[in-house]
């Protein structure tokens, strides 16, 4: 399909693409990490054995989607009933009340988006079948006013739609002449969703905007039908979102925003964490420097605060059998080990995510990931046990670099790194790393090997052994 493109002056393409103006190349000192897994923690029979599992894994942070339609009164019809839809007593939660509560009592973070599909009666066209198109930002506001009412104690950090550039969360993606059309639409959802939790007496609520999907189009060629699967690229997103042009220059008379962060999901597919996607567009886990770089620009054109923090709420490295972006299974421990050490690595990185805990059934007709620690079937893969332990293994000459974490410990711990040496089959101990005060760990060897991993013993005795590990 053709496609129309803005250009960018060369010298801001370049500051983007790079993230020349991106903070450096130090670490961050910690980061959150969200895990998601809504198939097995929203349903009662499976989710306290998943949230005893969690806890094995080290887990202390959820990200939970609320659906405006599964909570809301009547959701299919086509009139609103008459209820105040501030008050939430007007609203069924019990989908997310045990998950939340039970959050709350164990200490977790929880982030809570608030999302799509809509009540019919809040689209622009409640008698059509989209449950996305154009919902009514005054309605939206009233309904975060009960969201906060109801929530406001329990969720420390909230976001507002889930993947609002791709056209299954947000309708219409692109005007008729082949504009995007979505970022005006979902500029008026995050006001009014701010104004609503603002509303709910939450003094400075810390709200999160964007939650892109990873990659979309520049335009789509006019003219556009209602319905067409096209999706908005995520800097074009985020530019039009905040009344930007492609120089990162303001357009119209839009005032500021002020989120607490910039949230993507920078899913890699099958070319592996280190890689860059050819649309400039695209934010991918390889291209973090993409969003930094346009959230500096558009820091620069007071359309937001200044070193505003990005946070990846949704990440997971498909694994086989997904035909289409799976790696093998042991890949899929080491690239997502890798992914987590390119967001730890860049100081403006807030957090990380796992999304999935079991793969998703495949399927041939609807999309489907397979992105879990465990197959289908509960059967775990080489993920489940690198999860808790994560390592990577770098070439630098004729060193290698190890970097790693305990995800489960709470303070600094000790952990053995064991090799397979060059010409024999069994791993033995390469070294004992002492941790920082929150897991994570780093080692420079010159030990040659075949492939790495890490055992490391609980203070209750539990023993983790990580999957073996290849260099990159």
């Amino acid at each position: 399909m053709a496609r129309l493109q803005r250009l960018c002056s060369a010298l801001i393409c370049s500051l983007v693409l790079t993230g020349t103006l991106a903070a450096g190349a130090a670490a961050s000192h910690s980061q959150s990490v969200f895990f998601e897994a809504p198939g097995v923690l929203l349903n009662p029979a499976t989710r306290h054995s998943t949230i005893t599992v969690l806890q094995r894994l080290g887990v202390s942070a959820l990200r939970v989607e609320l659906s405006w339609h599964t909570v809301a009164p009547q959701p299919g019809a086509s009139r609103r009933p008459a209820f105040d839809a501030t008050n939430p007593a007007a609203y069924n939660w019990s989908r997310y009340d045990p998950l939340i509560e039970e959050a709350h009592r164990l200490g977790w973070q929880v982030l809570l988006t608030v999302t799509s599909p809509v009540p019919r009666w809040a689209t622009a066209n409640p008698r059509s079948g989209s449950l996305v198109t154009r919902p009514s930002s005054r309605q939206f506001e009233q309904f975060m006013t009960a969201v906060g009412r109801h929530y406001g104690g329990e969720v420390s950090l909230f976001a507002i739609w889930n993947e609002p550039n791709h056209h299954e969360f947000l309708e219409p993606q692109f005007n008729a002449n082949g504009t995007p059309a979505s970022p005006m639409i979902y500029r008026s959802l995050f006001q009014a969703g701010y104004a609503g939790l603002l509303s709910a007496g939450i003094v400075n609520p810390a709200v999160l905007i964007g939650e892109t999907a990873p990659e979309g189009e520049p335009y789509a060629s006019p003219p556009v039908r209602a319905g067409s699967a096209h999706n908005v690229s995520p800097l074009v997103f985020l530019r039009d979102t905040l009344c930007l042009n492609s120089g990162y220059r303001r357009s119209g008379s839009c005032g500021s925003l002020h989120p607490s962060g910039w949230a993507i999901h920078p899913y890699s597919g099958a070319a592996g964490p280190l890689s860059v996607p050819f649309n400039r567009e695209s934010v991918t886990i390889g291209s973090l420097g993409r969003i930094t770089g346009a959230l500096d620009l558009a820091a620069r054109a007071h359309a937001i605060p200044a070193h505003l923090p990005v946070y990846i709420t949704e990440f997971g490295v498909m694994s086989k059998p997904n035909r289409y972006q799976g790696v093998p299974v042991a890949q899929q421990a080491e690239y997502d080990a890798m992914s987590e050490r390119v967001a730890y690595e860049n100081p403006r990185v807030a957090s990380f995510s796992q999304y999935l805990l079991r793969d998703d059934p495949s399927s041939v007709r609807h999309v489907s990931f397979q992105t879990g620690l465990d197959y289908v079937n509960g059967r775990p893969k080489p993920l489940f046990a690198g999860f808790p332990v994560p390592l990577t293994v770098s070439r630098r000459g004729p060193s290698y670099v190890l970097w790693g974490r305990v995800r489960p410990a709470t303070s600094a711990t000790s952990v053995t790194v064991e090799a397979e040496r060059s010409g024999s089959r069994r791993f033995t101990a390469l070294s004992q790393v002492t941790t920082n005060s929150n897991g994570y760990w780093r080692l420079v060897s010159s030990v040659s090997a075949k492939r790495w991993r890490v055992r490391w013993a609980s203070p209750a005795g539990a023993v983790y052994v990580g999957p073996p590990i290849r260099a990159y």
